[in-house]
């Protein structure tokens, strides 16, 4: 029978038909799907989701399958916008969402109906694609806070619709484009925060529509185009945190409708032009951190509408001018850090806005206007350091909004306005260093969120008043220095939540109250009082203290045990007063004591045995009688069983010495006719300092080559810096200092103070070996180290904060505990080396100074009368804070940035902020910004390009220290 053939065939076609509609299913995502959605599928595939925010960019069979053919399925994903009848994509919205990666050159080429197009907020880096320049209908482009580097892409001028353009924090270089100026349309354009550097194009002057343009935060030099000046549309112009040359252009002050002009930290020289008076629209006006001189033009006194002026940190004289009284919109007055005088106009005080006046460190006179504070809502008021004289104006909070009253170092009298026992809103109160008196009658139960009072160096009487254990808030209270103060510690004064308690020189007197929970002091200070009885057991519960300070009381009874078992005590004086009994050996396990002074009181028995102890300065444990063992007389019987200090032991001693003075004599004399004989050449001498066994020269100079003898006139070391071990063990780092001999008493007299300091964050200089030509210093060998080797280590925040501020710890103690002063001379990270704790120590202290007594005429000696020297040490000083600066710059950016003065002055606060932020994985919502950000500040104010600007190392310390302290 024969079978038809279609009959034959009919399974086959089946089959096949099958086949291609699973093909076809199989396939669809790709041969089905439109040209926009592919292309956005490959720029997912090109970047990098970290947070997987573009989870919804993906493709199904049956969404694709049921979605209508003329329509672009890629419409309904995150950040897609398309029009009404989603045939055309028109935005794209890619901003926030922790993307990275580096585009292709053609990768947007598929959109070219794009309208809006922003990228903004994620960590795109490499170069910009140019390609985007020609998405041609394009009205905002926004690729600001990512990481695009290299100069920017020509061709920006074919944007020709374009209103927005925000390049904002990125890592450009090179010039800006010219050619940006050519998009007539353009309302925004922004610049700022990158690196581009050379000029502003003066065709930046030709926008015919600008509103808005930001250029501040780059590297730009060269001097400001006065075709700025013509930009007549522009209401919001910032072009500061650069680096220019010259002056103020006076044409800018034809940008008639300019609401908000910036150029703070600029490089900016010579006078303010009074031409700026006709931007009678202006607001705000910020030319903060320049160079500007002259007087403040009274024609500012015109611009009615001014509502925020600062004109800080310049060189700015003369006196702020009457016709500010005119300014009726101002909320904002900043002139500090300037070299102004006169008296503060009294129509100031009636502007009905100002909130902030800060008007410090200036050479102000006079007293401040009476009426200040009644007719406006002031909230922050500092006028220190000037020359202000008067009483506090009673009506200074009389809106009950003020926050800040800072008024120290000037010559303030009478007493505390009654009127700020009302004022609940206080938050900080500084008056220290006037000429203050009468009772601090302060309502202290009325300041619910007080937390900083400093009250110190004045005339204060009455005591310290007992309601001040009402302030729950209160963290820092200072009336140290009011010698006529009296009264006694208020009970429960100690059981706030206080850090900082500082009441020396007061004339307290009564008995210590009970400690209450104190889990947040700190710090207390009551030396040079009259404070008797004992310290009480409950100083246990203080478990965060770390220093106190009880010298010069008449405190008595045994030193608690308690005391000795808090885990972060440090610093310890109880001299001058009654105490009896032992020293508690728990001290001699505490880790973290660095300095117990007990002299000059009745204590008896053996100094604890421990390291810590051995390296304290023996005038910490004098004036006791009965306290033996090292550093003060050993603590062991003599011979035949006679206890030392006895009237045998006394008498056997006087012969001993005796015996012991003739014998030195006789010897004292062969030498002397040798060295006579030998001319005095070269002879070597010790010096040990504290913590070094008394070694001869002989036993130090064996050391450092191996030979029986060392020869009188032959250097034994060629380095000039290694490390040796001595006799007993001890390795020390040797350092070689050559010298002429008509110097080396000068230097001998520094090298003796240098080894004098001793401070937990010094390297100690253990002793000197020399003669006429030259010494060697041997130091402490600490092997963890320096921080240059060590600074592109990862280290968390705490570990960084804890190196900075013993750096600081180090360099206050030579500046103000060395008297005069020792100026380290080259702080680096080089010369910041670690112990086994990784705890920082600074190095070649002192050596620089050293180098120039050598090098300098020889009658510039240290303590030398004329001054002269004096010059020298301050200069040398303000120096060291300048370095100081540079060094909290490479360790915040681990040492990615070291030129502080160029990368603070002239990079916008925001930019820098945010590099360190990157560099330190934090995150921008992470509480610790706000710590890094007043570090930052710290770094800021050291490095200011004028050294008396620049705050003492005591003043530096007090900053970085009140981040942990104050929150």
């Amino acid at each position: 029978m024969q079978v038809p053939m279609g009959i034959l065939f009919q399974p086959l076609y089946i089959t096949t038909i099958t086949f291609l509609i699973f093909l076809s299913l199989i396939f669809v995502p790709v041969s089905a799907v439109d040209p926009f959605t592919e292309s956005l599928l490959s720029l997912k595939s090109e970047i990098l989701d970290h947070s997987n925010s573009l989870s919804d960019w993906i493709l199904s069979s049956d969404s694709v399958v049921n979605s209508p053919t003329e329509k672009i399925f890629a419409c309904s994903w995150t950040g897609v916008k398309c029009n009404e009848n989603s045939s055309l994509i028109i935005g794209l919205d890619l901003s926030v969402k922790n993307l990275g990666g580096v585009f292709s050159e053609g990768q947007f080429s598929p959109f070219s109906d794009l309208l809006d197009l922003n990228l903004s907020h994620n960590s795109f880096s490499e170069k910009l694609p140019a390609g985007i320049f020609n998405l041609t209908k394009l009205k905002s482009l926004d690729i600001s806070r990512n990481n695009f580097s290299g100069h920017f892409p020509s061709g920006i001028s074919n944007l020709v619709n374009l209103v927005i353009l925000d390049v904002f924090s990125n890592s450009f270089s090179g010039p800006l484009p010219k050619d940006v100026s050519q998009i007539e349309s353009l309302k925004v354009l922004n610049f700022a925060g990158s690196y581009f550097s050379g000029s502003i194009p003066s065709e930046f002057g030709s926008f015919k529509n600008l509103d808005f343009i930001h250029l501040a935060g780059n590297s730009l030099s060269g001097k400001i185009p006065s075709e700025l000046g013509m930009l007549k549309t522009v209401t919001h112009m910032e072009i500061g945190y650069n680096s220019y040359e010259g002056s103020i252009p006076w044409e800018l002050g034809n940008m008639s409708k300019l609401q908000y002009l910036d150029i703070a930290g600029a490089n900016l020289s010579g006078s303010i032009p009074k031409e700026l008076s006709n931007l009678t629209n202006l607001e705000s006006l910020f030319l903060f951190r320049n160079q500007l001189n002259g007087k403040i033009p009274f024609e500012f006194g015109k611009i009615s509408s001014l509502s925020s002026l600062d004109l800080s940190d310049n060189l700015l004289s003369g006196s702020i001018p009457e016709s500010f009284s005119e300014l009726k919109n101002l909320k904002l007055l900043s002139v500090m850090y300037n070299d102004l005088s006169g008296t503060i106009p009294k129509g100031i005080a009636k502007l009905p806005l100002l909130d902030t006046l800060l008007i410090w460190d200036n050479f102000f006179s006079g007293s401040l206007p009476k009426d200040l504070g009644k007719y406006s809502k002031l909230k922050y008021l500092d006028v220190s350091t000037n020359y202000f004289v008067g009483n506090i104006p009673p009506d200074i909070c009389s809106n009950g909004v003020l926050l800040k009253l800072i008024l120290f170092s000037n010559n303030f009298s009478g007493g505390v306005s009654p009127s700020l026992s009302n004022c609940s809103s206080l938050v900080r109160i500084r008056i220290e260093d006037n000429s203050f008196s009468g009772d601090i009658s302060l309502n202290f139960g009325n300041f619910p969120d007080l937390s900083y009072v400093d009250m110190s160096r004045n005339r204060f009487g009455g005591g310290i008043p007992a309601n001040i254990a009402l302030v729950s808030k209160l963290q820092y209270f200072n009336v140290s220095n009011n010698p006529n103060l009296g009264g006694i510690i208020p009970e429960k004064a100690l059981s706030l939540s206080l850090q900082n308690f500082s009441a020396t020189n007061c004339s307290i007197s009564g008995d210590f109250p009970p400690f209450g929970p104190c889990k947040s002091l700190l710090v207390l200070e009551l030396s040079m009082n009259n404070v008797s009885g004992i310290i009480p057991q409950s100083i246990g519960n203080c478990q965060s203290l770390v220093s106190i300070d009880l010298a010069n009381n008449n405190l008595s009874g045994h030193i608690p045990v308690e005391f000795a078992s808090l885990p972060s005590i440090s610093v310890v004086d109880l001299s001058h007063n009654g105490f009896n009994g032992p020293i508690p050996a728990k001290f001699g396990s505490s880790s973290s004591l660095k300095l117990l002074n007990v002299s000059f009181n009745n204590l008896s028995g053996s100094i604890p045995l421990e390291k810590s102890f051995k390296v304290m300065d023996g005038s910490a444990f004098w004036g006791n009688p009965n306290l033996c063992g090292e550093p003060l007389r050993p603590c062991r019987h003599g011979p035949n069983g006679l206890e030392l200090g006895s009237r045998r032991t006394q008498k056997l001693a006087w012969v001993l010495i005796t015996c012991g003075v003739v014998v030195v004599a006789i010897t004292a004399a062969v030498f002397g006719v040798l060295h006579f004989r030998r001319g005095g050449k070269g002879k070597w001498k010790m010096v040990s300092f504290s913590g070094l066994p008394r070694f001869t020269a002989n036993d130090v100079l064996r050391s450092f080559n191996s030979v029986e003898e060392a020869k009188d006139l032959v250097p034994p070391l060629v380095a000039a810096d290694c490390k040796a071990v001595l006799p007993t063990g001890i390795t020390v780092l040797v350092k070689k200092i050559e010298w002429r001999p008509e110097g080396m008493n000068s230097m001998l007299d520094l090298i003796a103070r240098m080894g004098s300091a001793r401070q937990k964050n010094l390297t100690r200089l253990l002793g000197c070996c020399y003669n006429k030509q030259m010494a060697y210093l041997l130091y402490d060998y600490l092997p963890n180290g320096n921080l240059a080797e060590r600074i592109r280590t990862k280290r968390d925040w705490a570990t960084k904060y804890k190196i900075i501020v013993g750096i600081a710890r180090g360099l206050c103690f030579l500046h103000h505990n060395c008297y005069p002063a020792i100026p380290h001379g080259d702080l680096k990270a080089n010369n910041i080396v670690f112990d086994e704790n990784m705890e920082p120590h600074l190095t070649e202290f002192g050596v620089k100074f050293l180098n120039q007594l050598n090098n300098g005429p020889v009658q510039a000696r240290v303590g030398n009368e004329t001054g002269e020297i004096d010059r020298a040490i301050k200069e040398e000083l303000y120096t060291d804070i300048y370095n100081f600066g540079e060094v909290i710059l490479e360790i915040l950016t681990n040492g990615k940035l070291s030129n502080a003065a160029t990368n603070i002055q002239n990079t916008s606060k925001e930019v820098l902020l945010r590099e360190v932020l990157y560099e330190n994985d934090v995150a921008p919502s992470n509480s610790v910004q706000e710590e890094i950000k007043l570090v930052l500040e710290v770094a800021s104010l050291c490095t200011r390009s004028r050294s008396s600007d620049r705050p003492s190392m005591e003043e530096a310390l007090k900053l970085l220290s009140g981040l942990k302290k104050q929150g």
